[in-house]
């Protein structure tokens, strides 16, 4: 049997279904049943009967923090895949990101060593490789370094992976995965989805950096890859390719029929608009849509390299724009009513 964590959140969600679709046996934590009804949405995304998969799988009601769930959790279980994580850009989530990505992250691998399980797969990112004023070609080998361009969430998955690579030591069979910028249909609200959002709003404006992107398919098809093959206790970077803001901007006003963006925007600005998101959120308690670690990292240059992935399973991606299509489609498909929980 195999145990999911943050299996309703985007990577969970394309991996639960995914692995119940192989027919496999899954167990999987459940944080909040709410989060059950996005779920939903991508499994009727993907074509698969949602309320039937879902039965499918054995729900146990917890969260990483949650010690003695975790160790009841892990029993009879084979392979844990780790997808639980709070992904954000808002230092003021620092203190829930060491506990959900730190210290739920010990949690975890030490209730898999006393399981005894054969394989643990840990979604980290490349945040956690580090980035510099230097970086060229980032991969499995660069080397972490504390500076001012790694974001809190950098920190808080570079001291996660630090415990996974701990329980590694004591004879946890352990993969980690380190994704790209992941794009795919998930919560409009939520993580890179939201850029989706904001393009289909406001398509003239794009950002002067590059970073990596992949499709959350092409992640979770290499999870499973790695977990079922012979290959552990090694790191891979999963990224599709390097593309510019304008570039990726570009393909989602083409997918939703907007216009082109054509306006870069400049630094002052940015400097402007992540100071007044930091002013409007004080004053009415709400989450900033900018960051000054969002608009740091979208007018910097970060390239990464997926050639250890590439070689070591033979792997194609899925092209960009194909991948941007499909999000598009689905997302316009939701606005339209198409695609509901229930």
């Amino acid at each position: 049997m195999i145990l999911i964590t943050g299996a309703t959140g985007l990577v969970g969600s394309y991996l639960l279904f995914s692995l119940l679709k192989q027919g496999r046996k899954v167990r999987a934590l459940l944080y909040n049943q709410k989060s059950l009804d996005r779920t939903r949405v991508i499994f009727k995304s993907l074509g698969g009967d949602a309320e039937k998969l879902i039965k499918q799988v054995e729900w146990v009601e917890g969260d990483v923090l949650d010690v003695t769930i975790l160790h009841e959790a892990m029993q009879g279980i084979d392979q844990v895949y780790h997808c639980a994580a709070i992904v954000s850009f808002d230092p003021g989530d620092w203190d829930l990101m060491m506990k959900i990505n730190v210290d739920g992250t010990a949690n975890v691998v030490n209730a898999a060593l006393e399981a005894k399980v054969s394989k643990l797969c840990h979604v980290s990112s490349i945040a956690s490789l580090g980035r510099t004023d230097d970086s060229n070609i980032i991969d499995e080998n660069s080397e972490w370094r504390s500076t001012s361009y790694n974001s809190k969430y950098s920190k808080s998955k570079y001291m996660a992976e630090r415990e996974v690579w701990r329980a590694c030591a004591e004879g946890l069979p352990v993969i980690i995965v380190n994704p790209s910028i992941i794009l795919g249909y998930g919560h409009p609200e939520k993580g890179s989805t939201r850029m989706f959002k904001t393009v289909h709003k406001v398509s003239k404006f794009y950002g002067r950096g590059i970073n990596g992107f992949v499709d959350v398919q092409d992640v979770v098809r290499a999870m499973i890859e790695l977990m079922q093959s012979p290959i552990q206790n090694e790191r891979f970077v999963v990224s599709g390719g390097n593309f510019s803001y304008r570039d990726i901007f570009s393909m989602i006003a083409a997918g939703f029929n907007k216009p082109l963006p054509k306006i870069q925007v400049p630094d002052i600005v940015l400097e402007a608009v992540w100071r007044f998101e930091w002013l409007r959120t004080k004053i009415k308690k709400d989450k900033p849509l900018i960051t000054k670690e969002t608009a740091t990292t979208s007018k910097n240059n970060y390239n990464y390299s997926s050639a250890k992935l590439i070689k070591t399973l033979d792997f194609e991606y899925t092209p960009m724009q194909e991948t941007i299509n499909t999000v598009c489609r689905l997302m316009e498909s939701e606005l339209n009513g198409g695609l509901k929980a229930r």
